[in-house]
């Protein structure tokens, strides 16, 4: 048995009787689908639904409990048997790729009922001897259960409903049977199909996306993430295919059926766990593997993949990093292995199944003449995100959806801690600052946004559910706990983490639960704090938004504000706190590292942050951006602080010189201080070579090219930048020799493709003339001499100044190759063309599964919109094609904000914000998914850009004129 797991003579017994059912079962299985056809006169397609009894008739609007999203309480799932059998081949009949299936589920009654509701959605069920679609029997022999009286499915809320004849008994168990087939569609949710070329034949691999709510999709289960069971999973394939789940093999043995033979896998039940964290997959993949402390770890790719041995970086990190996590948690490793596999489509980045994570490609597998040092990281952060999950989430998981954030938050920011562990030489850690608090610094000073946490009944359906998979749950829910446990300390923090998963191993929690732990060892500690954990929490937690902080170095006054990149914009929603944060503030007096300060009012003095001496002392509050919140200074500040960088920028640390130039811009949209100082931020560029300031002044820059690369700005502007960059391009063209070998720092190696970027972008003859001979040196010798770091920005600007045979080589290269990274790198820089039949001819392909794969099909059109030269075609076709855009990639896409805000964040005039308001008006009916927040927000900032282009236009067009 299961480790944990207990089980009684009586069930044992049943459980017997089942599995020798089972065999019986199997075998029907296999002609399910022709039968359902003879059976039913109503039969419809696996996508549809299925035969049903007619239930009675409910008046519109219902409150019964099958039009609510929410199960009842009244049930309490122990254990599935599941067993699948997916076809590789199209069925014969129908054309479909199909699954079939039984499941049984034992249940606890905890509250009397005549009613079952289990999820089910796109399942086609078999009528059994009962005539309905489920059989339902008791486990104790002494208590009959009652008969099904009426059965069917309700689609709209996703379930199989059951009305009995009488009531089920508390705390009796019983036992509901069920037979089903289901369409392996391409629509990467639920149990699903991935399709890749090897050697010229098309190979099948069945896969599986239950996150959020698609487990239903496979199988009919009680698919929240509170009703946690134990699995008993089985799977029936193909001799010559692999069969993987959460557990490891029991026992897999030939299996005659329809006359030839396949072969039936039986897994170990799972450990007590929650639906969404199913996987099972089979494929013909090949695999490597090791051992790390009796903990077998396993990397499963396509053949080709394995063999070339691009899943050897993977493998040998994985160990170190799950060996650091069980440190972090002190808590060792809950299972007995560990698989990782690439799917060629997926369309998350990677899910966590416990003990069986699924991940795209890019994600997993590295090669090291293909991929660049930014593949690898990606590599790393994104292992050590699935890995920590395997404690924080699978172990102990959120109670309801409303607490998405603490999950993928939680691993969003301890994956740095475990890249750190495994890369410790490229200082990783940092890199937060960048990809998760400024990145999401944008969304969050939107009057759009959303707090953290959500009430538990605002969020009920799946569209809903899937909303919150955005950037303020992971990347805010990163960054305020990366401040809970700098305030904490790390040793308080884990402290506290350690006996929150203590308590709740293998159960639900709420973000409550944690911060009480947090509290118990801040008072185990002795930590002086200003108010409890969870109070201080609370106003980062349940609040949208965050402050910006002004210190006067003056008068001493330190104040807080919430903070709007549009200070017109109307905040309706309304805050239990009043838009007022307990702010944690550590800052330094001209190179002195000061004592940490709380800012626990709306304004309070702080005579310590005066300055009364030199006019070379500066204050600089927010140290490494340890804080989650924007700084603003008295006007005499910032000019000491500009001046310093001028003359001596070191003396300010490195992540607050990235923090200076990204607060100045935004305080400067925000009409804060003035867009004039903020680009003076810029000036001491020419002198810089730490990657950080330079990625965040390009990331603001970026800002003004969207508003400005169709007007009169442009040309000043970039004369401006080519002047700064200049010095930055040659620095790495003497420090590679002429560009012939790799900077040894991994920050170097990102700020040379910073320094190449943006020389040819701004026209540097001698970067232009070199990016073009090496892509030509390619298109003749067709061997590829460019370095993997440099090939996506050398691609894109060669393209960018070439036309279309450039294209078409580049094209041609996409199409036949082999690397997932490297098809990354060419599909992007393919959008980088000017030519606009092209970027047509490219948008009408993204549609186009056999050509674009769908996992990568809003990313494509967002890189086209990336474009100048292909803004307006993108949002053209997006408008003419939304209605098919979500139907077809809305199944188990996540990724819709991302498109609406990708196609329209270079929105700036009257005429696009009237046909953003359209668009939103004429897709009402048909929806936007995970993607209706993004449309609010871009109208928002489509009005806010106006207002920035309206007030600063000229002001911006003289000061470029004058700094050259």
């Amino acid at each position: 048995m299961g480790k944990g797991f207990f089980i009684s003579k009586a069930v044992g017994i049943v459980a017997i009787i089942l599995c020798a059912g089972a065999l019986a079962v199997i075998i029907a299985l296999s002609v399910v689908y022709s039968q359902e056809k003879a059976k039913n006169q109503n039969q419809v397609s696996p996508t549809d639904g299925g035969s049903t009894s007619k239930p009675p008739v409910t008046p519109s609007p219902s409150n019964e409990p099958w039009d609510k999203y929410r199960l009842p309480k009244s049930l309490v799932p122990d254990h599935y048997n599941v067993t699948l059998w997916p076809r590789l081949t199209e069925d014969v009949t129908t054309g479909l790729y199909i699954f079939t299936g039984d499941s049984s589920v034992e249940f606890e009654c905890a509250e009397e009922t005549d009613l079952i509701l289990i999820h089910s959605n796109k399942l086609n069920y078999t009528k059994l001897e009962n005539n309905h679609l489920a059989m339902l029997t008791s486990v104790n022999s002494g208590v009959k259960a009652p008969s099904i009286k009426y059965s069917w499915l309700q689609n709209v809320t996703q379930y199989l409903v059951l009305q009995l004849d009488g009531k089920l008994s508390k705390d009796h168990r019983y036992h509901l049977v069920t037979q089903f087939t289901g369409e392996l569609a391409d629509d990467l949710g639920g149990f699903y199909r991935s399709e890749y070329m090897e050697d010229g034949v098309k190979k099948v691999v069945a896969t599986t996306q239950m996150q959020p709510t698609d487990a239903r999709k496979a199988f009919p289960c009680f698919d929240e993430p509170a009703m946690k069971a134990i699995f008993y999973i089985t799977l029936i394939h193909d001799h010559g295919t692999v069969a993987l789940s959460n557990g490891e093999v029991k026992d897999s043995s030939n299996f005659p059926v329809e006359g030839h033979n396949v072969q039936k896998t039986i897994f170990e039940p799972t450990e007590k766990m929650s639906t969404y964290l199913l996987a099972f997959i089979v494929s013909d993949f090949a695999f490597i593997n090791n051992t790390v402390d009796g903990v077998l770890i396993r990397i499963f790719a396509r053949k080709p993949a394995i063999a070339a041995g691009q899943g050897e970086y993977a493998l040998n990190k994985t160990g170190p990093i799950l060996k650091f996590f069980e440190k972090y948690y002190n808590t060792s490793y809950p299972l007995p292995k560990s698989d990782q596999i690439a799917l060629p489509d997926f369309n998350a980045g990677a899910m966590e199944n416990w003990g069986l994570i699924t991940y795209r490609e890019t994600a997993l597998l590295y090669d090291e003449e293909y991929s660049s040092n930014s593949n690898k990281e990606r590599i790393a952060t994104i292992i050590a995100h699935e890995l920590a999950h395997m404690w924080f989430g699978n172990l102990v998981t959120l109670r309801w959806w409303n607490d998405l954030w603490l999950n993928e938050g939680f691993a969003s920011y301890v994956e740095y801690l475990g890249a750190h562990e495994a890369e410790p030489d490229w200082n990783v850690k940092d890199l937060i600052v960048l990809n998760d608090v400024h990145r999401v610094f944008a969304i969050d000073a939107l009057a759009s946004s959303h707090p953290l946490s959500s009430k538990e009944e605002d969020i009920q359906k799946p569209a809903q559910i899937s909303e919150l998979f955005d950037a303020i749950s992971y990347s805010k829910g990163a960054s305020v706990l990366r401040m809970l446990s700098d305030f904490l300390t790390e040793e308080v923090f884990t402290m506290g983490l350690r006996t929150y998963l203590g308590e709740f191993a293998f159960g639900n929690a709420n973000y409550i639960d944690l911060l009480n732990h947090l509290q118990m060892a801040v008072i185990a500690n002795g930590t002086q704090l200003p108010d409890t954990v969870q109070n201080i929490m609370s106003t980062w937690i349940l609040q949208m938004g965050f402050p910006v902080v002004t210190i006067n170095t003056t008068t001493g006054v330190v104040s807080q504000q919430h903070f709007l990149l549009d200070p017109d914009s109307e905040v309706t929603a309304v805050s239990p706190f009043n838009y007022e944060w307990i702010v944690p503030i550590k800052w330094m007096k001209t190179k002195v590292i000061q004592e940490p300060q709380w800012l626990t009012t709306k304004s309070a003095t702080n005579n310590e942050m005066k300055l009364s001496g030199a006019v070379t002392d500066w204050v600089l509050a927010n140290l490494d951006v340890v804080g989650y919140y924007r700084v603003n200074y008295d006007t005499d500040n910032w000019k000491r602080l500009v001046a310093n960088l001028g003359t001596d920028h070191q003396l300010i640390p490195v992540i607050n010189r990235a923090q200076l130039v990204d607060d100045a811009f935004n305080l400067a949209r925000a009409k804060i201080i003035s867009t004039v100082l903020a680009l003076e931020t810029t000036q001491y560029l020419n002198n810089e070579k730490d990657y950080m300031p330079w990625e965040s002044a390009l990331s603001n820059l970026d800002f003004f090219y969207l508003m400005f690369d169709r007007s009169e700005v442009y040309g000043p502007m970039q004369n401006y930048l080519r002047k700064q960059v200049t010095p930055l391009f040659e620095y790495y063209k003497t420090m590679t020799l002429n560009w012939s070998k790799v900077p040894d720092g991994h920050m170097d190696q990102y700020n040379q493709v910073n320094a190449i970027s943006l020389a040819c972008r701004t026209g540097l003859e001698e970067c232009q003339t070199l990016v073009k001979t090496w892509f030509n040196q390619w298109m003749n010798t067709n061997e590829n001499k460019i370095h993997p770091n440099l090939r996506s920005t050398v691609y894109c600007n060669a393209i960018a100044a070439g036309g279309a045979k450039e294209w078409e080589f580049a094209w041609s290269q996409f199409v036949k190759a082999t690397i997932a990274t490297e098809a990354e790198k060419l599909r992007s820089a393919l959008a980088c063309t000017k030519e606009p039949w092209l970027l047509n001819r490219y948008l009408e392909y993204t549609l186009e599964p056999d050509i674009i794969r769908k996992q990568d099909a809003t990313s494509t059109i967002v890189y086209i919109a990336n474009n100048v030269a292909g803004q307006s075609l993108a949002w053209d076709f997006v408008r003419a094609r939304w209605s098919y855009i979500f139907t077809e990639y809305g199944g188990g896409s996540f990724s819709f904000s991302n498109l609406i805000n990708g196609v329209t964040k270079r929105f700036s005039t009257d005429f696009e914000l009237q046909q953003l308001q359209q668009f939103k008006a004429d897709n009402s009916v048909v929806g936007f998914g995970s993607g209706t927040l993004a449309v609010d927000q871009s109208i928002e900032r489509t009005i806010s850009n106006m207002k920035w282009i309206t007030e600063n236009k000229q002001n911006v067009l003289n000061w470029f004129d004058n700094a050259v």
